[in-house]
């Protein structure tokens, strides 16, 4: 079967029938974490694809300290950081990322909560564009500034405290991306201060289960449903999604996207906030 919504998704080719198109906007979405010792700026400032923009989720955030990187700006933040880029509520954005898909539904997901539904992600990404040899190059676009209307719809994300009161109700099922061996706690957490372990009563679907990590694309939409249906993703409850530190969540909730299953939201602070606070109930073991 077909995705139910995959105009979400386009494939290199569209976008290189694009390039040129004023009422489309190429977004370079990379996000690398520290661990990898790689930088998105930096790797973006040396190759992309032609007339792409350069968007930092460490820097389009919530500029106060919090435990957690990266988490939602307001609205308004939001809408001067996209206007100032040269992007109008008028424009289909596309995303991608360096690798294939990894930070790019993270984007994908920051531009629907804030009210633009036109946005869509490049299947592939970045690595696989310059393996067709396609054009790359380091000239940095400069469009006028314009302006952007941004709403928050805060129903599309979830705080600490609404996880912790989902405890006790169990109203929403939790479902965490971050590979077996960190849900389950053997795996210690990279971030300093950050405990391993998973959110009590939460439940495990790896992000790599649901795509082809090499060609950078989602798995098939019978492949997407099977998964989320072994996960408990029935349609019965609202989904409240987490990972490490919001990024890979949005990748379970773009495939639940993908398949017609858009009763979920993101927990933006996920195991970086979970795990780093010292009153939450670290679990371990099995879902």
């Amino acid at each position: 079967m077909t995705y139910v919504n995959a105009d979400s998704l386009v494939s290199a080719d569209w976008v290189a029938d694009h390039l040129d198109d004023p009422n489309v906007r190429i977004v370079d979405g990379s996000y690398h974490l520290a661990a990898t010792g790689r930088d998105g700026k930096a790797e973006y400032l040396e190759a992309h694809i032609p007339g792409a923009l350069h968007f930092d989720i460490d820097a389009v955030c919530d500029p106060s300290p919090t435990p957690s990187p990266h988490m939602f700006p307001s609205a308004e933040d939001f809408a001067a950081a996209v206007g100032a880029m040269g992007i109008s509520n008028d424009q289909r954005v596309i995303v991608y990322d360096a690798d294939g898909l990894f930070s790019a539904p993270r984007v994908w997901w920051m531009f629907r909560v804030f009210g633009h539904q036109n946005v869509a992600v490049m299947r592939g990404g970045f690595r696989n564009w310059k393996a067709e040899n396609r054009p790359v190059t380091s000239d940095i676009p400069s469009f006028v500034a314009t302006s952007f209307n941004a709403q928050l719809d805060a129903t599309k994300l979830r705080s600490i405290s609404q996880i912790q009161d989902n405890i006790e109700s169990a109203a929403e099922l939790v479902l965490d991306a971050r590979a077996a061996n960190r849900f389950d706690g053997s795996q210690p957490e990279a971030r300093p201060g950050v405990e391993p372990g998973h959110i009590p009563g939460s439940t495990n679907l790896p992000y790599s289960e649901i795509i082809d990590v090499e060609a950078g694309t989602f798995r098939d939409a019978d492949t997407l449903r099977a998964a989320f249906d072994r996960a408990g993703v029935d349609g019965s409850r609202t989904v409240a999604t987490t990972c490490g530190s919001g990024v890979t969540a949005c990748i379970l909730g773009l495939g639940m996207h993908l398949v017609g299953r858009d009763n979920w939201a993101l927990y933006d602070g996920s195991w970086t906030e979970w795990g780093s606070h010292d009153d939450t109930i670290k679990a371990k073991g099995e879902a």
